[in-house]
């Protein structure tokens, strides 16, 4: 088991809250006993921007070249920019959203090279990266086929929700068209693999949320429960994956149903990030589930309009470290007792390790 972990962290938008979030997480000379960070991004912007939070001013930084000499107890940090990048807090512009691109590709170079062993993402603007001519809707397409992964799935936990959506960043209007009982199949799949891998949760149980109000009402509001959603939760049973619904969405969050599941199977973006970030916003996680790597990031934007201004909450951003650093280490558990052989032959052995 590796002791330290180094996670690189990329600095997303540089006008955004991206700096100030990392800056104020790694600020605690303790977190970095936990890992040894690298931020990829720009010295000049971290330096620009550590002004502006007198109380981090003395951190301990250390620019590199490249991620192997990492200094163990500092902020290493890589410059993917030119120092002529210009900081303007609240502004999406073409350079802040090129620095973020830069700043990504960078970051996974290095995670596939091995430098790294965790990816935790700072909020870019999409419409500004879309400008530059990066074709995903967001970090999680591109990350899928970047580490060629065959699916992944966009899921948003915290202490006490996990939820995931079947289709992501769309409009609301192609959501139904996009819904197929292959896609939910192939989102609970990696959903149940997640939670048994990632969250050491032996037996996951999975709740699924309908696309209709009232989950369609026996057809009344609409066929696709009857024709797709649950033809869906029915072979995910016969395969050995506990799903239960399809529940009504309006009802579902407010009453006491999710706390009778490991996780929640949504169907589209809003309908599952609505209620997740109105209950867990403050400390709330974007995961990725499916990369053959541990990527996170914090469940809220660029947040320009409090850019630059001393404001940004980092609770997210830690939740985000913390969690990805769990999720390895329960890989390497998990990874450990499927292993061994001994555990494989006892009846009833693995109940005993239940989710941490």
């Amino acid at each position: 088991m590796k002791e330290k972990l180094v996670i690189g962290i990329t600095q997303g938008d540089s006008n955004g809250i991206g700096y100030e979030v990392i800056i104020k997480s790694l600020s605690n000379a303790n977190v970095l006993d936990l890992f040894t960070p690298v931020v990829y991004g720009s010295s000049k912007a971290f330096g620009y921007y550590r002004k502006q939070i007198p109380e981090t001013e003395n951190i301990d930084t250390n620019v590199i070249n490249n991620a192997k000499d990492a200094h163990p107890k500092r902020v290493n940090i890589i410059n993917c920019v030119g120092d002529d990048l210009p900081i303007e807090p609240g502004k999406l512009t073409h350079e802040s959203a090129k620095a973020a691109i830069a700043s990504l590709d960078r970051c996974v170079a290095d995670a596939k090279k091995g430098l790294i062993d965790i990816i935790v993402t700072a909020p870019f603007s999409k419409k500004g990266v879309t400008l530059e001519h990066f074709k995903y809707a967001g970090h999680t397409g591109f990350l899928i086929e970047t580490f060629g992964a065959k699916d992944g799935l966009m899921f948003m936990c915290s202490d006490n929700l996990r939820v995931g959506v079947v289709t992501m960043h769309i409009p609301l209007k192609d959501v139904s068209a996009a819904i197929s009982k292959e896609l939910i199949l192939r989102k609970l799949r990696l959903m149940n693999d997640s939670l048994k891998k990632d969250f050491c949760i032996e037996k996951p149980k999975i709740a699924v949320l309908g696309l209709n109000p009232h989950a369609g009402d026996k057809g009344l509001l609409g066929d696709e429960e009857i024709n797709i959603v649950i033809p869906a939760i029915k072979e995910a049973n016969e395969s050995g994956i506990q799903t239960f619904g399809p529940f009504s969405p309006d009802g579902f969050f407010a009453a006491t149903l999710q706390g009778k599941y490991d996780a929640v199977l949504t169907m589209y973006h809003d309908q599952g990030l609505i209620p997740f970030k109105t209950l867990s916003f403050d400390t709330g996680v974007n995961y990725t589930a499916g990369l053959p790597v541990i990527r996170t990031s914090p469940d809220h934007g660029t947040a320009f309009d409090i850019a630059g201004q001393n404001k940004a909450n980092p609770r997210s951003m830690l939740s985000a470290i913390y969690l990805a650093i769990d999720i390895y280490r329960n890989r390497e558990r998990y990874a450990e007792i499927h292993s061994n052989p001994l555990t494989a032959q006892i009846p009833g052995q693995e109940e005993n390790h239940k989710e941490v």
